[in-house]
């Protein structure tokens, strides 16, 4: 493997190593990619006995800078302080800040993978961050912790790897990715078909068609309330809505950092989970976790319903469950960092 320090998108990234990983790495969907590219962010030291790994999990369009978009958990005198724990958090395969992803180079061709990047799966990005591991020569993980997509990942490896993990936190997150949510994703694939420059070499290529993509996606992200109490207009009027400037503003602000191939790439790879695809069933699958388990939802969340965490609290032995209460929808769990700091240091036993 070699290993490199770069600076990704312009993003505050500065932080994060890539490594390259010369073995083909075959795809859940038989197909295998040559080599992999993997980023990752280290914060704090390893200490003496090796007991102090803190793994996160990131979802769909964050990076693996984690202090830079959890900063309300990570960082000096917060609940995972690297001055404790070391912490870890990966680029998952496919997304565009520092790992193997369409925009990629394919060493066979010599040109970007394109619309040529083969289905990622949960599952193979969880191979990636087992790779990541033994790399790093971690043989026991403290904490495995991340929400929504990154929920979807600790769930997986936690299957996986049972014997590895003393603790997992799965956040707003599902073992397997319902008609509802699937059709929300798929509604912003079809915001990206929609753009004629999708998948070309144009200038821009699929920059409108992710602006709209983001929009829809943020009526799942949010809530009826959330809107009603930031986005309500103070005058009347017919036109120039206060929501629909947000729409639009929220759109542009991710085309600006991400790449609408990885966009659609990721979240075909969410649709994808199911944890007992190849286990028999969801139930018998999420009955192989060891780690001490705690689930946790957020009570708007119209994407991934608490009813989802409940019934993976039901069926882990001895799961602890617990409810935030957010007017801020799905994105609660990047925004309620009081209730999850208190919730999750006392399940974790942290002063």
């Amino acid at each position: 493997m070699t290993i490199n320090k770069i600076l990704i998108n312009n993003y505050k990234t500065k932080d994060i190593k890539v490594i390259n990983h010369k073995n083909p790495f075959p795809l859940e969907c038989g197909k295998i990619l040559p080599e992999l590219d993997i980023a990752y962010c280290t914060y704090g030291k390893l200490n003496n006995t090796k007991d102090n790994v803190v793994w996160v999990c990131h979802a769909l369009t964050a990076n693996a800078d984690a202090k830079d978009w959890w900063d309300g958990l990570i960082g000096a005198g917060k609940l995972f302080d690297p001055e404790k724990y070391f912490i870890i958090c990966s680029n998952m395969l496919g997304s565009c800040y520092g790992a193997t992803t369409p925009e990629s180079i394919n060493p066979e061709t010599g040109k970007s993978y394109g619309d040529t990047f083969p289905l990622v799966t949960i599952k193979d990005i969880v191979g990636s961050h087992k790779i990541l591991r033994k790399y790093l020569k971690i043989e026991s993980i403290e904490v495995l912790i991340g929400g929504s997509m990154g929920g979807q990942q600790v769930l997986e490896w936690a299957i996986q790897e049972p014997k590895l993990f003393k603790y997992i936190i799965p956040i707003a997150t599902n073992a397997k990715h319902s008609p509802w949510a699937i059709a929300f994703n798929e509604s912003q694939r079809m915001a990206l078909d929609a753009d004629p420059t999708f998948g070309t070499d144009a200038p821009n290529a699929g920059h409108k068609g992710l602006e709209a993509a983001r929009s829809i996606a943020m009526l799942s992200y949010r809530h009826y309330v959330t809107y009603d109490k930031s986005q309500k207009d103070a005058l009347s009027k017919i036109e120039d809505f206060r929501a629909s400037s947000y729409q639009k503003y929220q759109g542009i602000k991710l085309r600006k950092r991400f790449e609408p191939l990885a966009y659609y790439s990721l979240s075909k790879g969410m649709d994808s989970q199911d944890v007992g695809r190849g286990r028999g069933s969801v139930k018998k699958a999420l009955k192989k976790i060891k780690a001490k388990t705690l689930v946790i939802s957020i009570d708007t969340d119209v994407l991934f319903p608490p009813s989802e965490q409940k019934f993976i609290a039901k069926h882990i032995k001895k799961a602890k469950y617990k409810i935030v209460k957010s007017n801020y929808g799905h994105d609660g769990f990047l925004i309620e960092y009081d209730q999850l700091e208190k919730i999750i240091g006392k399940f974790l036993k942290v002063k």
